[in-house]
């Protein structure tokens, strides 16, 4: 085991030469990053660079990554060589198609095309080298394996078994199983033993292997032994690097993405610091920006047992959409850091964990922060060898441990370590608070070139946005509305599938997951209107406008703008808050607004700007990953036993051979190559699992050994289209009621009007088109659906396809009175012959039948699914309600020849449908007492509707509210909001 001591930190005074900042402090120096002119970071005419505050040093002499062979002085001197005509390069195998940004892969479908540049000197190619996989064949067993693929094991079958035994048994339940009476009869697997078995596991290639370090200190004694389990970050972002897995979903050059007039801020790539960095870099240089992720959990089963604080990285080259998925491998977990608790006063047990945090962090990022100055040679997916840097982007953590990370600026770190000896924790430690100073004297990025923690530390949405909402707006609303009858408007609300529906309420939940962050927000504006004065729902309805804008995987300058206006309207509204006694504490009122969280989200600007958008940073990934990779594994440890970090190691590298040697067998037993070829997406997108879309390419067979989420499935390619092609509707295959009488269905689904309004509907139909038959409604026979589903693209990537929605249509019964409908948004054509639109709410689902034999043909405004529609009528806009700032509606009457008055019905084509949206009761004072969320949308006439657009680019159902426009009427309305 490696052995080092926690204070050997050495000499300060050269720390001081090395990192001398600015007069301006570290503020100052990040400035001179983003702006090479000012001198601070310069890069020569040859590209040398030089760290903080010093002169540029000699670069050594390298040899040519291609051939292994010169000695060249300069990254220029080795390019002259790869394009001269005695170059190394073989022809067959010189690059030809390198690849082009994703955000520049638009397919003719998007309204806009995406213009724009990239880096001049990014991203070259210096030779040809190995992938991921081709790195097994270093194997010692690989001569084994091109005559036996799955060797240690027999076939695949055999493979197939041993991997689900070890996947999903402990090793008492491997031994019951493999002495089963059951193989007495039939022939056993060649493994005999559980201990055989784990054997072969473990011999199974490994490519960044896992280790144990153990720490000792001279000074400070701790309870227990203090182990590091780590592995080196710089093989395992190699590993991540030259995974053919991500062959089309990574960008090696930064770029600028135009859109119209405006700039489109996306990935890492697009936004300004990776240009600014690439100026800094050698020619030809590419950037593989390392983003951590850490957070603080239990990982073992044992109450009060074993603390761990994982560390997670993946890169910056990776597509946002893969990496905001912990299943899809993006994310590699490189170090277990041991929480240690010291035998010292309870003071100083925070700064000694704290120092201990980040010299671990120190030893397992030593070669990362190496490479990020000097560079290193490393192969891509397509085997094309890249000369690499690797700066710090991102560390995405909570609040807590940001505080801990950041430890202040450099410059006053070493004015008081010249004072105060670090070790003297006395007085060092009030040294430090005296200057708001966490007590750590060496941060792990002290030395990473690039990084600075005002930057690297960016907001993100999970902790800074929806915490913020959960532990402020959230309860300014409960104390303004009351928990009770806060609760009760959101348990009366309607509800739909795939849509979170609080049957207990939302203000007794202590912790919750984003998506149910999500789904308050999206309907607690339209939910409190009435409750409480207007200008308090404008500032709530403020924040929840910043939130949902902070959330686009796509920004403009216009949104950028739009997201600050929406921020400095809480700010002019916020004083309702104060007024209403919303804000309490311990203490009582408060009267001010000093919220860390809050002053953070002015940042957001400027860190869309720089690091691209937020959702690319948001903690929602590595809080998964702390199931995916911590506390499901660990379950399989015996915590009591002495060879703990033993048995974590032998796991974690066995669990990592078994998932590369799948896919390894897959590929090569098939003969199939080992580099995933570049694939243009022209066509529409449902699958984000990059493993799938390769494995579906050239295995369509075998789709189902990959694990990982599953394609979104397309109704675009067998479904029904709207006019414009850009709706997809979907009904089953068998209705739920094959052969209806109109007599039937209007006392199944008491619809009286349901005979007038198709006859009217083919009357119009008729005459617009042309067509006529002689069809009679009145005798005819209907097939009916419960429901239908609708599916869009993406509002920000017109390529991908999001995840239908279901639009009900159930008929009266005991739970449901009433029925359980749905509400759309319609466009159809009006009286007057111009496309209007209405929001309605759909009763039925039905389709003409012809009966076996006849010759009658239907006309073709027939042939699809017809919907029976209640209409809505708008009262009011967004105008009128400022603080609302949303369309009003009421339901829509005739009166027939007996003076009667009917809610007004109507006959539609399913493809006049464009949205599926939610009406949300608008309560006034008080909830009515005779509402529940199957009869909300009958007792109240009147509606509030918002309409929102979804976020089309994530797997959640999430509205982002650009002005959003909702619906009032008198004193009792219904709020909308678009699906």
């Amino acid at each position: 085991m490696l052995r080092f001591a926690l204070g050997d930190f050495g000499d300060l005074g050269t720390l001081y030469d090395i990192f001398r900042l600015a007069s301006g402090g570290l503020g100052t120096s990040l400035y001179n990053i983003f702006c090479p002119a000012s001198g601070s970071l310069g890069t020569s005419s040859t590209g040398e660079r030089g760290t903080r505050g010093e002169p540029a040093s000699k670069p050594e002499p390298m040899l040519c990554p291609n051939c292994n062979l010169g000695d060249f002085s300069s990254v220029e001197a080795l390019i002259l060589h790869l394009n001269s005509q005695s170059t190394c390069w073989p022809s067959e195998v010189r690059p030809q198609d390198l690849p082009v940004p994703p955000v520049f892969r638009r397919c003719g479908s998007d309204r806009m095309p995406a213009t724009g540049t990239c880096h001049p000197k990014a991203g070259y190619v210096f030779g040809v080298g190995r992938n991921m996989l081709d790195r097994l064949d270093d194997d010692p067993y690989a001569y084994r394996r091109k005559i036996n693929y799955y060797y240690p094991f027999q076939d695949e079958g055999e493979w197939e078994l041993g991997k689900f035994l070890v996947e999903n048994l402990t090793q008492t339940q491997m031994i019951k199983f493999l002495k089963l009476k059951w193989f007495n009869t039939r022939e056993r697997p060649s493994f005999t033993t559980k201990d055989q078995l784990l054997g072969w596991m473990d011999s199974l290639p490994c490519f960044t292997e896992w280790k144990v370090s153990k720490i000792e200190f001279s000074g400070y004694k701790t309870v227990h032994a203090v182990e590091l389990i780590w592995r080196d970050a710089l093989e395992v972002v190699k590993q991540l690097f030259s995974d053919p897995i991500f062959t089309n979903n990574m960008t090696y050059a930064p770029h600028i993405v135009n859109v119209g007039s405006q700039r489109e801020y996306g990935d890492y790539m697009s936004a300004d610091m990776a240009w600014k960095i690439q100026d800094c870099l050698p020619v030809g240089a590419t950037q593989v920006p390392i983003i951590l992720g850490s957070d603080k959990t239990h990982v073992t089963r044992i109450t009060g047992g074993l603390e761990m604080h994982p560390v997670f990285l993946t890169i910056g080259n990776i597509d946002s959409e893969v990496r905001s998925k912990a299943t899809l491998r993006a994310w590699r977990c490189i170090a277990y850091m041991p929480i240690a608790k010291f035998r010292v006063h309870p003071d100083y047990q925070s700064i000694l964990q704290a120092r201990l945090w980040h010299k671990c962090m120190d030893l397992v990022l030593a070669n990362l922060k190496a490479a990020a100055v000097d560079g290193c040679f490393m192969p891509d997916p397509s085997r094309h060898i890249r000369y690499a840097f690797t700066p710090l982007v991102a560390h995405i953590c909570d609040l807590p441990e940001a505080s801990m990370i950041a430890a202040h600026t450099l410059e006053l770190i070493v004015n008081i370590s010249h004072k105060v000896d670090p070790w003297d924790l006395d007085k060092f430690q009030k040294a430090a608070k005296a200057v708001d100073l966490s007590g750590v004297h060496m941060p792990y990025w002290r030395d990473w070139v690039y990084a600075c923690p005002s930057v690297f530390l960016a907001g993100e949405i999970l902790h800074t946005c929806f915490k913020f909402f959960a532990d402020h707006p959230l309860k300014w609303t409960k104390e303004v509305v009351g928990a009770y009858e806060l609760d009760n408007r959101f348990i009366v609300q309607h509800k739909r599938v795939s849509t979170r529906h609080f049957a207990k309420g939302v203000t007794h939940v202590k912790q919750m997951t984003g998506r149910e962050y999500r789904e308050i927000q999206r309907t607690i504006v339209a939910s409190i209107a009435g409750a409480t004065s207007p200008q308090f729902v404008r500032s709530i309805r403020a924040i929840v406008d910043f939130i949902y804008l902070a959330q686009n995987p796509v920004h403009s300058p216009a949104t950028l703008q739009s997201m600050e206006q929406a921020l400095s309207d809480f700010h002019s509204f916020k004083g309702a808050i104060i007024e209403a006694e919303a804000r309490k504490g311990k203490n009582g009122v408060k009267e001010d607004f000093f919220i860390p969280k809050l002053e953070l989200l002015q940042s957001f600007k400027g860190t869309v700007q720089r690091l691209g958008t937020l959702m690319q940073f948001s903690a929602d990934t590595t809080e998964r990953l702390l199931i995916t990779h911590c506390k499901d594994l660990f379950l399989r440890t015996a915590r009591q036993s002495k060879d703990f970090t033993e048995q974590c190691v032998r796991l974690l590298n066995r669990q990592e051979s078994m998932e590369i040697f799948d896919l390894y067998t897959l590929l090569t037993s098939r003969e199939v190559p080992l580099v995933n070829a570049m694939h243009v997406e022209e066509e529409e997108v449902a699958i984000t699992n990059p493993a799938l879309s390769w494995v579906s390419r050239i295995l369509p067979d075998e789709v189902r050994s990959v694990r990982g989420p599953r394609p979104v499935r397309n109704h675009f390619l067998k479904g029904i289209l709207s006019g414009d092609a850009q709706t997809a509707f979907q009904v089953n295959v068998t209705p739920d009621y094959r052969s209806l009488t109109p007599a039937e269905i209007c006392t199944k689904y008491t619809l009286p009007n349901f005979n007038c309004a198709l006859a009217d509907f083919i009357a119009r139909s008729s005459l617009s088109s042309g067509e006529h038959s002689h069809w009679d409604p009145r005798y005819g026979r209907y097939q009916v659906w419960n429901k239908f589903r609708l599916q869009l693209h993406s509002a920000f990537q017109q390529r991908v396809i999001m995840p239908s929605r279901v639009v009900q249509a159930y008929p009266p019964s005991d739970d449901f009175p009433f029925g359980n409908c749905d509400t759309v948004l319609i466009d159809a054509m009006g009286i007057n012959g111009k496309m209007t639109s209405y929001v309605a709410q759909v009763r039925l689902v039905f389709q003409p039948v012809v009966r076996r034999g006849s010759n009658l043909k239907l006309p073709s405004y027939l042939s699809d699914p017809l919907l029976y529609v209640e209409r809505f009528r708008f009262i009011s806009c967004p105008d009128d309600r400022p603080d609302l700032a949303m369309w009003t509606v009421e339901r829509a009457y005739t009166q027939d020849e007996h003076g009667n008055r009917h809610r007004e019905g109507a006959v539609v084509r399913v493809t006049d449908v464009t949205l599926a949206v939610e009406l949300i009761p608008c309560f006034g004072e008080k909830v009515a007492s005779d509402v529940s969320s199957a009869t909300c949308l009958e007792r109240y006439e009147l509606t509030s509707i918002s309409i929102c657009e979804s976020t089309t680019s994530r797997t959640w159902s999430v509205s982002i509210p650009p002005r959003n426009m909702k619906y009032i009427a008198s004193s009792i309305c219904l709020n909308l909001v678009l699906l």
